[in-house]
């Protein structure tokens, strides 16, 4: 495993970074459009900062079925918004959620340091913007399926090596086209393209994915995977996120994709001091 690097910031194989999700869409699953306005939207930036984030995620489109929104409306609501994240924040890593290549190229002219494509390469031309610009790339596994397409009986002979083989192929591609080795991340994308099952079954062999060397993003948060495992609805999946995020920590998952921000940086730092790569912040206990 290397380092990865994005933007100004170096991440150690050691690093367990939180991405803070900061949805400008009116109806985003989880906020329900609480970032729409752009005071609110850079309030959101700002204490997730505080919190702990290192990388914040821009989303213009809600990633489930919906409203259609047209490439001009998803520059609209993110381009603008990154070059005033940029001038506020200028070493956060920032992101931008997005399958289209002329978004890609939006952002990454407005300071984006990283695409987040959750669509498997839908459109290849965004891997081509990621490095003409010198971002950062995830790639992840979607089942094939179009943007803002819910999965329906999917079945898969083993998920773990369709992801595995998918994600390294879009990753060795990227590299192909002129992205940095050290920009790329692999993300099993965790309810696209599967059912609970299969969301299980990743979250369970994730070390899979980490042994290909190429870093991971885990994107668990309220999911609703989770919130079938559970049976509990959208605002009563905080403990099912933080358990998984617990294990992929555990397993090597570099990025961890949140709601949260707060309470997944204080488990990814437990984490981090029980595998011994982070000195307790504090150690009076039987010292005295």
């Amino acid at each position: 495993m290397t380092t990865l690097r994005l933007g100004t910031r170096e991440f150690g194989v050691d690093d367990r970074a939180v991405m803070a999700i900061i949805n400008r869409t009116p109806d985003s699953f989880f906020d329900q459009g609480a970032h729409v306005d752009l005071a609110a939207a850079m309030s959101a930036v700002d204490l997730a900062v505080e919190q702990g984030a290192a990388i914040v995620d821009v989303g213009g489109v809600k990633a489930g079925p919906g409203e259609p929104v047209e490439r001009d409306e998803e520059i609209r609501r993110t381009a603008a918004f990154v070059a005033a994240v940029r001038r506020r924040h200028p070493s956060l890593v920032i992101s931008v959620d997005t399958w289209r290549a002329e978004v890609g190229r939006a952002v990454c002219e407005a300071g984006a340091d990283l695409l987040n494509d959750a669509w498997q390469g839908f459109d290849p031309g965004l891997a081509v913007v990621a490095g003409e610009f010198g971002a950062g790339l995830v790639c992840s596994h979607a089942g094939g399926l179009p943007p803002r397409t819910d999965p329906h009986r999917v079945a898969y002979d083993d998920v773990v090596a369709e992801v595995v083989a998918t994600v390294t192929g879009l990753a060795e591609r990227a590299v192909s086209v002129g992205v940095r080795r050290d920009g790329v991340l692999i993300d099993a994308a965790h309810d696209f393209g599967k059912n609970t099952y299969h969301s299980l079954e990743v979250t369970r062999r994730l070390d899979e994915l980490v042994a290909t060397g190429w870093p991971v993003l885990v994107a668990v948060s309220n999911k609703k995977f989770l919130g079938e495992t559970l049976d509990a609805d959208k605002d009563n999946r905080l403990e099912a996120t933080l358990a998984a995020t617990a294990l992929c920590a555990w397993a090597g998952g570099r990025v961890f994709r949140a709601h949260q921000v707060a309470a997944t940086r204080r488990v990814l730092d437990t984490v981090s001091s029980i595998a011994g790569t982070r000195p307790p912040a504090v150690s009076r206990r039987a010292l005295a």
